[in-house]
């Protein structure tokens, strides 16, 4: 029998690969520069007798600066800045206005209860913690202080929800100490201006009453509060209606 030989099949031809077109990253567009991280111009520190000017300027326009925060007593004022951590003065306004007529004092805010405060407040956000919060320290004042907001920082920082922000709108506002309370509005305009920058709140605070006079102490925190409020604002600063735009820091100001 003839063995028969196979030939092998023909090779296909090799198609040649075509080649990966190089990926070419797109150049990132540049990050927008975030306001609050900002940093003044710290190469012309503030002069005291400029830093009285500001002062000045602040008293000429506001002799007499009240705090938004509505209260009839040391008691409600300290219930309403509790209440208005993480919230704006005009929430907790709106929520208090009808607590504070038949709950002006520690007892009657424990006569009241946690379940029907919380009905008062539960616009608030974390109505339910201040809620616990504001029954405790009303407690805590009638058992340790005779029903009286103490009058020192340690003794408003040891009531529950306090903490040093409190203490000091509290004494300043209340029993006329020379504090500054530094919330988000104080700690932007102490490092956007360069009066004191900062990276914590303690910081600008400290640096504030080391600069300050003596003389506008009392009313500093509610001018520097309302000058952040309403012109030297996060995102857009109103530097053309600004008092004190030709003394300012920051590099960034728009006139």
């Amino acid at each position: 029998m003839a063995k028969i030989t196979r030939k092998p099949a023909p090779r296909k031809a090799s198609v040649p690969k075509k080649k990966a077109k190089a990926i070419v990253a797109k150049p990132k567009a540049p990050a927008r520069k975030s306001l609050k991280a900002t940093r003044p111009n710290s190469t012309k520190p503030w002069t005291p007798a400029e830093i009285h000017e500001v002062f000045s300027r602040f008293r000429k326009a506001n002799p007499e600066p009240k705090g938004e925060l509505e209260h009839v007593n040391p008691f409600t004022l300290l219930v309403a800045v509790v209440l208005s951590a993480q919230a704006t003065d005009a929430g907790v306004n709106k929520a208090t206005r009808a607590l504070f007529e038949i709950a002006d004092t520690p007892q009657k805010m424990l006569d009241l209860g946690e379940e029907r405060l919380r009905e008062y407040i539960k616009t608030i956000g974390l109505y339910r913690t201040k809620a616990r919060n504001v029954i405790a320290l009303s407690a805590k004042v009638l058992s340790e202080f005779g029903g009286e907001v103490p009058r020192t920082r340690a003794g408003i920082e040891s009531l529950p929800g306090a903490g040093r922000k409190t203490a000091n709108v509290v004494l300043n506002m209340a029993f006329g100490e020379h504090t500054m309370a530094v919330d988000t509005h104080v700690f932007r305009v102490g490092n956007r201006t360069g009066l004191a920058p900062g990276k914590t709140p303690l910081e600008v605070e400290l640096g504030l009453e080391k600069v300050i006079p003596a003389e506008f102490m009392l009313h500093a925190h509610h001018w520097l509060i309302l000058h952040g409020r309403y012109t030297c604002l996060a995102r857009k600063p109103r530097c053309e209606v600004c008092l004190i735009n030709d003394l300012c820091r920051w590099p960034e100001r728009t006139v």
